[in-house]
């Protein structure tokens, strides 16, 4: 084995981000256009913009933060396509007043547009990918979170993230197991996200490992949001579906954590864990 990994080669290259690349050379472009509209930019100016260079509109999403596959998804949330160009072309005005009522654009540009850039903020600009790379886990951490604080105040005994054991000795994956994992009566799954990947596949992989090895006394309840699943419906489709075979005992959105609750309160009062 040794002998192998002594073997294994690093396979990509670095790349100079000062080298131009297609993608660099089209966000210049989109950058030479907004230039040229009118200062200050207006949303009726923007909206206008928009419908001229419907390809371009992705580079507004950069002006605020958002990468193209978070931009993908809002979009799909918000008016039933991916496609940036597309909304632009049939609804130039209602995507600009979307994007500016959610993440003020028309300020942002307004702000960027003519200032002046340190090498800090070149810096700073490429360093903001890592923010955006930590915040992929922060969905499912306000789910864990919101979770919690459910569990916490009906005073139920608990423990979080670790495998449960369940059929045959044989262990399944969980977010949150009560009383703990290795006598666990009660498990949940809390998965979140907003943007698209493998990750959404291996978190429906866990919720079917769960619904595999659970005994019939024991329950598990899923927790899954975020417009991420949009993108990947052929993943929550094999999800919902063990929902609806009663493989699992629930699926629940954040905004159906007041059902979810009255479930728990059942579930723990059937197992003991309440009077």
């Amino acid at each position: 084995m040794l002998a192998y990994l002594a073997r294994l080669q690093k396979l990509t290259q670095h790349v100079d981000p000062r080298t131009a690349t297609p993608a660099s050379d089209e966000i210049r472009h989109a950058a030479l256009t907004l230039g040229a509209v009118d200062h200050p930019v207006t949303r009726q100016l923007l909206a206008e913009w928009a419908e001229k260079y419907p390809k371009d509109v992705y580079t507004l999403g950069l002006v605020v933060g958002l990468s193209q596959e978070k931009l993908k998804n809002l979009i799909r949330a918000e008016f039933d396509t991916m496609s940036w160009a597309k909304a632009a072309r049939e609804q130039p005005a209602a995507l600009i007043d979307w994007m500016d009522d959610s993440f003020d654009v028309v300020a942002s540009l307004n702000a960027q547009r003519y200032a002046d850039y340190t090498f800090a903020d070149v810096l700073v600009a490429r360093g903001t990918s890592r923010t955006a790379a930590t915040s992929a886990g922060v969905a499912g951490k306000l789910i864990e979170d919101a979770v919690e604080e459910i569990v916490v105040r009906l005073g139920l005994p608990y423990k979080m993230r670790g495998r449960f054991t369940g059929r045959n000795g044989d262990t399944g994956p969980a977010d949150l197991a009560i009383p703990d994992f290795p006598h666990a009566k009660i498990t949940v799954a809390c998965k979140g996200f907003d943007s698209t990947g493998s990750k959404l596949t291996a978190a429906v992989t866990e919720v079917e490992a769960m619904a595999q090895v659970r005994y019939a006394d024991q329950y598990v309840f899923g927790i899954v949001d975020g417009i991420g699943w949009n993108s990947r419906r052929g993943d929550f489709r094999r999800m919902f579906a063990l929902a609806e075979a009663g493989r699992i005992d629930g699926l629940y959105t954040l905004e159906d954590l007041p059902q979810f609750e009255v479930a728990l309160v059942a579930a723990a009062q059937r197992t003991g864990f309440l009077p």
